[in-house]
């Protein structure tokens, strides 16, 4: 059985998630504050009969298929609901996160898209693990949108955006980070989203060039396409020929040292997190790291790895949380 479409329907985190540039030198956002309990708006906005998911009642568990890290397990701390969880994106210090939230995965986007509750959340790592995660405003208020996909390259936060005047029905956006608040939103450009369609994406460490998926213009499967700055544009995508399959390739994230390419791959009907490493030749036959239902990896400079794990019953996907496979040390 084919489950690309089950395993898409996360609106924005299976459509064109972000994962940002990470580097050891990136400087990260100065720390946000993060609310206290009584403000978790979150947990309100789940339907009474909406079923928390745990390992214990897992039917497709992510299994880890490479030496170096422990067994995944749900994150620590505040951040998984009996919602979905999706996107996560780890600044390269490991103490701050981004994510995708929607309190239930059954509403349509077109719903979730005036709810008040889905978007972008940030969690912060304090003494006791991550803490409350506080909305991340990217819009004037009434204005309707909904927002996912978050990467964040110093101050400059990148995400993907349902609302009014897009190019596409979900374009990339930037927003810069100032005294504590998100402003200056605006859309990335007719190049990247009319022209090249340009889908999640990651930035090296000086932004002077982009990894992304978007799909083939013959076959049309997705892919993972690389393209650079070229004055105030970006020059010509060109296809990672040696990454790319006939099967689905996506959602890329680049390890902070810039030398291991992560990303989604569709394996036997079902997503799983795949890593390329650079080396003399070029990037490396990819290897197969977290299968099933395992995606969108991103990775702090520890090489503590978080990605989403969505949960299946009876073929229908219910729920996302996000899941940690933490590096092993000599």
């Amino acid at each position: 059985m084919d489950l690309r479409p089950i395993a898409t329907v996360p609106l924005l985190a299976l459509l064109l998630a972000g994962c940002a540039a990470a580097s050891v030198e990136t400087p990260s956002a100065p720390p946000i504050p993060v609310p206290s309990v009584a403000e978790d708006v979150r947990l309100a906005s789940i339907p009474q009969q909406v079923v928390k998911m745990t390992p214990a009642t897992d039917g497709h568990p992510p299994i880890l298929y490479a030496a170096g890290w422990a067994e995944p397990v749900p994150l620590p701390g505040l951040v998984n609901t009996a919602g979905a969880e999706d996107s996560p994106f780890l600044t390269p210090d490991g103490r701050q996160l981004f994510f995708f939230f929607t309190p239930d995965l059954q509403v349509p986007p077109e719903q979730q898209l005036n709810d008040g509750v889905s978007g972008i959340y940030l969690s912060t790592m304090g003494a006791d693990g991550w803490g409350l995660p506080r909305r991340v405003v990217l819009q004037d208020r009434g204005q309707p949108s909904l927002d996912g996909c978050p990467t964040l390259l110093g101050d400059v936060l990148w995400f993907c955006s349902a609302r009014p005047g897009n190019y596409r029905g979900v374009d990339l956006w930037t927003a810069r980070l100032r005294d504590g608040a998100w402003e200056g939103w605006e859309n990335a450009g007719r190049q990247l989203n009319a022209d090249y369609a340009a889908g999640e994406m990651h930035l090296i460490a000086d932004g002077s060039a982009m990894v992304f998926h978007r799909p083939d213009p013959v076959t049309q499967d997705r892919d993972l396409w690389w393209a650079e700055r070229s004055g105030q544009g970006w020059t010509e995508p060109r296809s990672l020929a040696a990454v790319n399959t006939a099967a689905d390739e996506g959602w890329p994230y680049l390890s902070p040292d810039g030398q291991e390419l992560w990303f989604t791959r569709f394996h036997q009907g079902a997503p799983g997190v795949f890593r390329s490493v650079w080396g003399p030749s070029g990037w490396s036959t990819p290897e197969l790291i977290v299968w099933p239902f395992a995606g969108e990896p991103t990775l702090d400079a520890a090489g503590n790895l978080v990605f989403v794990h969505h949960f299946l019953e009876q073929d229908r996907l219910i729920e996302a949380d996000l899941y940690v496979a933490y590096r092993l040390t000599d």
